[in-house]
């Protein structure tokens, strides 16, 4: 004879910061989820444990019309390191051709006139190439998130999506890149004291015109490549964010200078032309937000995934000011600089929108999955060798940290890049440094994703930004720390210094 027993249904906890995020992000027109006062089933024993597989594998105590989890997405076997590194191949080598394309540009803009009048340009540099970074990227996480919960299938959602995230870009890229021109003003009249009025107008317009523009473009790619992923059965975490790096850099670098120029030139006869653009693209920014309220996800990352980019853009910040101190010494760091900075904070972000889609997939907000439910910190060693899920994925794309070097590498010395020449020793401590940063960054990435998903804050909103702006810091300064110590032991040719 079957036993029977009484289980009483339980409600969703929405009362985490992050539950009604993730509920509209898996379907927008539903109504909230109310459990009712009490539900009392019978089931029969042979179905517990049908009952108790279902709530480990984290989709709940019972079914609700959000769908908070799709148990179906778990039974999904996991990718294995073969199928990631051809996936990820052709991308992650196209954003190091771009990387290559933006240091070499960075190489010959760094003697033009505007940069040796407004040296801010240089902490500018590196703040919106970061900026550019943390939007495209964060946005091609959660568009793949989107697309591996298959939410952008249907036409009308689709349109939505895409249109209101392409105005969340513009509203983030115009009020961070202000702050960007604040900062970089601020950081040369606290260094030097100096303050001209005209490199303000020259330096703030500058800004807001590149950041917008730049977002603008490579929002539109970001949205082209996610389609076309999700047509051509692709994992769109392992291609979407090496692509938004692959002309990134190198769009971003270009209109800086060009627009830094044009502005620098005409600012003397007509005065009045910076500060109709920066009042112009200000004013634009109320739109961007109405629109972006619109649209319940995006009315959501517009103010979770707000503080984890400023704090970025300031950690870049840092990272520009070392840089433009670096060049003054060394001249041949600035060709490398975005090659290191763009390669490390690629695979990063691979890895970062990879485990944000599985934690999406297989767990509650603030629930960790089994593999990390008794650890609050990690070693090393379990991170890239231990029985996670991730890890696997780590190992795969820290393999493919020397051989994306070494064709940069190779690239710039085939070009002849400005003030390069490529000694054994010098390959040897760039390598060292690529792959110490590489280490790094996959090690922070397994932390901060897990501390934010239990924390209640949504990993693809708020991991990258924070991690390719590590990134960054970490890249710009083993740079400039191999440069010194080649220096110091006697490698005195150009590309250590004159």
């Amino acid at each position: 004879m079957e036993t029977t027993l009484r289980l009483r249904r339980r409600p969703f906890p929405a009362s985490q910061p992050m539950a009604k995020s993730i509920e509209a992000n898996l379907d927008d027109n539903s109504e909230p989820y109310t459990a009712p006062n009490e539900m009392e089933p019978l089931i029969s024993s042979s179905a517990v444990a049908e009952h108790s597989n279902v709530q480990q594998s984290g989709v709940g105590d019972a079914e609700s019309e959000t769908e908070p989890v799709k148990s179906g997405d778990n039974s999904e076997p996991p990718e294995t390191a073969c199928a990631i590194i051809l996936q990820a191949f052709g991308p992650l080598f196209l954003a190091g051709f771009g990387q290559v394309g933006a240091g070499l540009i960075l190489d010959r803009i760094q003697h033009w006139r505007v940069f040796d009048e407004i040296p801010e340009l240089f902490t500018l540099v590196t703040a919106l190439v970061g900026l550019k970074g943390n939007l495209e990227m964060t946005l091609a996480s959660r568009l793949s998130t989107l697309a591996n919960l298959g939410k952008i299938d249907d036409s009308k959602e689709r349109i939505s999506h895409m249109f209101c995230n392409v105005c969340l870009v513009e509203a983030q890229a115009t009020f961070l890149s202000f702050l960007a021109a604040m900062v970089a003003l601020s950081l040369r009249w606290a260094t030097s004291g100096d303050f001209l009025w005209q490199n303000v107008w020259v330096l703030t317009a500058s800004s807001l015109s590149t950041g917008c523009s730049a977002a603008l473009i490579l929002a539109i790619m970001m949205i082209l490549v996610i389609l076309a992923s999700r047509s051509l059965k692709v994992n769109p975490d392992n291609v979407a964010t090496p692509f938004a790096a692959s002309l990134g850099d190198l769009i971003t670098m270009t209109i800086l200078a060009q627009m830094s120029t044009f502005f620098l030139q005409v600012h003397p006869q007509h005065t009045w032309l910076c500060p109709t653009a920066v009042a112009i693209f200000l004013l634009l920014t109320p739109v961007w937000i109405f629109v972006v309220c619109s649209n319940t996800i995006t009315k959501s990352t517009l103010t979770e995934g707000l503080n984890a980019i400023v704090c970025a853009m300031l950690i870049s910040s840092s990272s520009g000011y070392i840089l433009g101190y670096s060049i003054r010494k060394f001249e041949g760091i600035a060709v490398y600089q975005p090659v290191i900075n763009g390669l490390g904070g690629n695979l990063v972000a691979v890895q970062a929108s990879r485990m944000s889609t599985y934690l999406h997939k297989h767990c509650k907000p603030t629930v960790l999955p089994d593999y990390a439910k008794d650890r609050i910190c990690w070693k090393p060693f379990h991170v890239l060798f231990g029985n996670n899920p991730h890890s696997v994925s780590a190992r795969a794309l820290l393999l493919f940290t020397v051989p994306g070097h070494l064709t940069c590498l190779l690239l710039i010395y085939l070009m002849g890049a400005g003030h390069t020449s490529t000694s054994v020793q010098f390959i040897f401590a760039y390598l060292i440094a690529a792959f110490l940063q590489g280490i790094l960054l996959l090690y922070a990435c397994h932390l901060v994703v897990h501390w934010m998903w239990r924390a209640g804050t949504d990993p693809d909103n708020a991991s990258i930004p924070y991690l390719t702006a590590l990134g960054d810091f970490l890249g710009t300064s083993l740079l400039a720390i191999s440069f010194v110590i080649l220096y110091s032991i006697g490698d005195h040719d150009k590309d250590v210094g004159d």
